[in-house]
């Protein structure tokens, strides 16, 4: 009876106690499978090399090796053979943690990166016990906290964050990677980490942020080709945010010599994968496609389904700017095969934005079209989610000061019952004391109270100016769709009537691509205060997403929306814009219709009514810009008939069921 007693002693302080790394034997797999990313291979034969140094490991060094030797095994795409080693160690008390972690990197080799996130965040929470926050140098000293696979944890759900569209949780998470690879000394840690800030406070419109963490990137990165090759290609990358082509262009051929000269693969594959992107949208089809074919064998070698979706996508749009429609139809179905697998929000809305300009383009309407509704819904969602995750930033901020407020309230009526207890006893031996010092608690019990009421009186308050924010556009101070959607549900008893003009800027990726960022936000402020001046005092001005305005404007006859349009059109397109750059010719085209729709006054939901302007306002942009494009009648008896002219616009236009207003620009 005693020996199983102890046993089972023995085996509950296994599953508690937190196995002792060895420093120097950690220092060395971690340099192996950095290396494993370009030559798996060699990665392989090193560990079993010193595997047989070890004469086989024993109890941690054990582990450590089995961990090693999956993650490289990942790395050169032999998933199965790393989920066999996964299995085996999680069912050992000192490999258990590591295993949910192996797990996690094996999803997200495989694309299921929100299978990837939820297990880097159970790994992470037992991992990070043995990392006490302020303290973790000295654990990591003492071998008990395991940096490295706490960084590579953070790093998979930082990537899942920014691929669902919320930076401020993404931001927060990299900032503590950051902090562990500082705290074990780390410096390949610490740049690639560095790097990764210096993008994301670019694309949070943070330059002096971003040069700065770029420069301690690249200094860090000194001395080691590999670390200047991915720090060079962090480099190009907020470049592009920046407009500047020409450091792109320096930047990602300074990166491909380091990588070459590294003799990593795999990297040069990846820059040449970027190198794609960037001749893509400079007007180099057939450089990209070239680029794209030589990078793709290397690619498939590697079984890295993330960077061949990449390509297939940046061949897909070469492809259908050099008109080459069936080779490109071939790779954009496999580009879809792997996004489908891979879920990532963001990235998916991009492929789809430049696909749509491919198409139109290339002269393909119809494709353009499709593409376009696809990514918009898609975008909103992501805004959506995005505005969803700062408000509740803000929610937690708000309630963390009414709680730390409620607490000193108690605190000071804790004071308070004391001082009374105290006044009671007091009160034996003097009467008049005893009042003068009731007195005075009321006294005190009103101040608090009338302060508590003006606190709760400012959160109020603060509530209220923030459902009033999000509800406006921050960089045009126009009404966004939120605030449109809350007009339309007070409106949805009534018939939908009024009419509607959907306006977007021409060739506005020009301005960002040309003359930068800054310029583009100049623009968009004054053309929407242009159009504000153009409409009535009644209509309702909505920044509906990027470069497109939505014009509401309910009792209006059709005669008067068709002026407003010309106004709108003149208004905007008549001077030119000054900006930092010099002054910008800024024009715009208008799809707009009255509803119900004449002569037939047939009723529709509002979504319908925005999506016939939406429908008039590319045949306006495939007409040749510069233009306002209006419903004059349409020829329908009933909603399936509308339903029909919907589902192929340019055929009714063609055939006469849809007569359509033409207004020509300045």
């Amino acid at each position: 009876m005693k020996r199983p007693l102890f046993a089972l002693l023995l085996a509950l302080v296994g599953t508690t106690a937190q196995a002792v790394l060895d420093p120097a034997l950690d220092a060395q797999l971690d340099r192996l499978t950095t290396q494993a990313y370009d030559r798996p291979d060699a990665s392989l034969q090193a560990l079993q090399a010193l595997r047989a140094a070890q004469h086989g490991g024993g109890g941690p060094q054990r582990v450590q090796l089995q961990i090693a030797e999956a993650q490289i095994l990942v790395q050169g795409g032999r998933v199965a053979e790393a989920e066999r080693i996964a299995a085996a160690l999680e069912g050992d008390a000192d490999g258990h943690d590591r295993a949910l972690l192996l797990r996690a990197q094996i999803a997200e080799r495989l694309g299921r990166n929100r299978e990837a996130a939820e297990g880097a965040r159970d790994s992470l929470t037992r991992l990070l016990k043995h990392c006490p926050a302020g303290a973790e140098a000295a654990a990591i000293a003492r071998g008990a906290c395991d940096f490295r696979a706490a960084w590579a944890a953070l790093r998979i759900l930082e990537r899942e964050q920014m691929s669902q569209g919320t930076p401020v949780q993404a931001l927060a998470t990299l900032q503590q990677a950051l902090g562990l690879a500082q705290a074990g000394q780390d410096g390949y840690m610490s740049a690639i980490s560095m790097g990764s800030l210096a993008l994301m406070h670019q694309e949070q419109d943070q330059p002096d942020e971003a040069r700065r963490w770029l420069a301690a990137t690249l200094e860090l990165a000194q001395g080691e080709p590999l670390a200047m090759a991915r720090a060079k290609v962090i480099e190009a990358r907020i470049a592009v945010r920046r407009g500047d082509k020409r450091t792109q262009l320096a930047a990602y051929e300074e990166a491909l010599d380091f990588a070459t000269r590294a003799e990593a693969p795999r990297t040069v594959a990846q820059i040449k994968a970027s190198l794609t992107d960037l001749h893509m949208h400079n007007g180099r089809p057939a450089v990209a496609l070239q680029l794209g074919r030589q990078a793709l064998p290397v690619v498939l070698a590697f079984k890295d389904l993330r960077l061949e979706r990449t390509l297939r996508h940046n061949m897909t749009v070469s492809l259908i700017l050099l008109k080459q429609f069936e080779p490109a139809r071939r790779e954009l179905a496999r580009a879809q095969q792997l996004a489908a697998a891979q879920p990532d929000p963001v990235r998916t809305a991009d492929e789809l934005r430049e696909i749509g300009q491919a198409w139109a383009a290339s002269g393909q309407p119809r494709e353009a079209i499709m593409v376009f509704h696809a990514e918009r819904a898609l975008s909103a969602e992501i805004q959506a989610r995005n505005r969803e995750a700062q408000l509740q930033q803000l929610n937690l901020k708000y309630d963390s000061e009414r709680k730390q407020r409620d607490l000193e309230l108690l605190t000071r009526d804790k004071t308070l019952k004391d001082q009374q207890l105290a006044n009671h006893q007091l009160a034996q031996r003097v009467g008049i004391a005893v009042g003068a010092l009731l007195a005075l608690s009321l006294l005190l019990v009103a101040v608090m109270l009338k302060r508590v009421h003006a606190a709760n009186k400012r959160l109020k308050a603060n509530q209220l100016l923030l459902r009033a924010q999000s509800e406006r556009d921050p960089l045009t101070d126009l009404a966004n769709r939120r605030h449109f959607l809350a007009v339309m549900q007070q409106r949805a008893g009534e018939l939908f009537s009024g009419g509607l003009l959907m306006v977007d800027i021409d060739h506005f990726k020009h301005v960002n691509d040309q003359h930068g960022h800054a310029a583009g936000d100049v623009v968009i402020r004054e053309v929407a205060r242009r159009i504000s001046e153009a409409v009535r005092h009644e209509d309702l001005v909505v920044r509906w997403g990027g470069e497109e305005f939505l014009v509401f404007a309910p009792n209006v006859a059709q005669d008067a929306l068709r002026l407003l349009a010309e106004r709108i059109l003149f208004g905007v397109g008549t001077e030119p814009v000054g900006t930092e750059v010099g002054a910008l010719r800024i024009t715009v085209s208008i799809g707009f219709a009255h509803f119900p729709l004449p002569p037939g006054q047939l009723r529709q939901h509002w979504e319908q009514a925005v999506n016939w302007a939406d429908m008039v306002l590319y045949t306006a942009k495939a007409q040749g810009r510069n233009r306002a494009v209006g419903i004059a009648t349409v020829d329908a008896r009933d909603a399936e008939a509308l339903l029909q002219i919907e589902a192929d616009f340019d055929a009714a236009c063609g055939s006469e069921r849809v007569s359509l207003l033409h207004i020509p620009g300045p």
